[in-house]
């Protein structure tokens, strides 16, 4: 399991542009980190970053496990889910198939997508192609994954943003559990997030 991710002495450049350089971070289990900044900031990149899609221009980004540090290839196919701002949803595939094939890609099951599904109200919603429905429901078809196979650190980008009030509230409600649990939640946002968290400004 995923306990501590420390970030040091981090700088990523986007084509001519430096977003930010000098980061240092550390999140272990349990802690929640709310990444906040003007558009364009760094702060989605930085999450891609970290989650190994983008190579940053200097610095460190370390996995550390219940044994020890762990190889970044393993911590990442392994040990975190990103949902960016683009949910990434097939939309001609029906809101369940598309949540079964992300689950098993990920690791989870068809009896732990079903769960997932019921905890985030998507039970009337699963014989629907993902294109029909609303931008709030395909965001809880995304975040769903995280429940369905769990993983220690949750990546996400806007997480809330779509979703009404009552969702809103439902998720903080999972978040806080998987805070409980030993997990991990680092997050771009422009609204805060629903559950105690360490508040970073990127780009400032």
């Amino acid at each position: 399991m995923l306990r501590t991710i420390r970030i040091k002495d981090l700088s990523l450049v986007r084509g001519e542009r430096r977003l930010f350089s000098g980061l240092d971070l550390e999140i272990s289990a349990g802690q929640a980190v709310a990444l906040t900044g003007r558009n364009g900031a760094g702060k989605t990149s930085l999450l891609r970053a970290v989650a190994g899609l983008l190579r940053p221009s200097q610095g460190v980004i370390g996995f550390d496990g219940e044994a020890g540090p762990l190889e970044a290839e393993v911590a990442r196919s392994d040990a975190l889910h990103l949902v960016g701002h683009h949910d990434g949803l097939k939309s001609t595939r029906s809101a369940w198939e598309e949540l079964l094939f992300q689950t098993r890609w990920t690791g989870g099951s068809e009896a732990s997508a079903r769960d997932a599904a019921a905890r985030l109200d998507l039970d009337r919603l699963l014989d629907l192609e993902v294109r029909r429905l609303s931008a709030g429901q395909r965001r809880r078809v995304a975040l769903a994954r995280l429940l369905a196979s769990p993983r220690s650190l949750w990546l996400l980008d806007e997480p809330m943003a779509p979703l009404d009030a009552g969702h809103r509230e439902g998720f903080g409600v999972l978040m806080a559990e998987h805070l409980a649990g030993g997990g991990m939640v680092l997050a771009a946002v422009h609204d805060p997030l629903p559950v105690p968290c360490q508040v970073v400004e990127v780009g400032g």
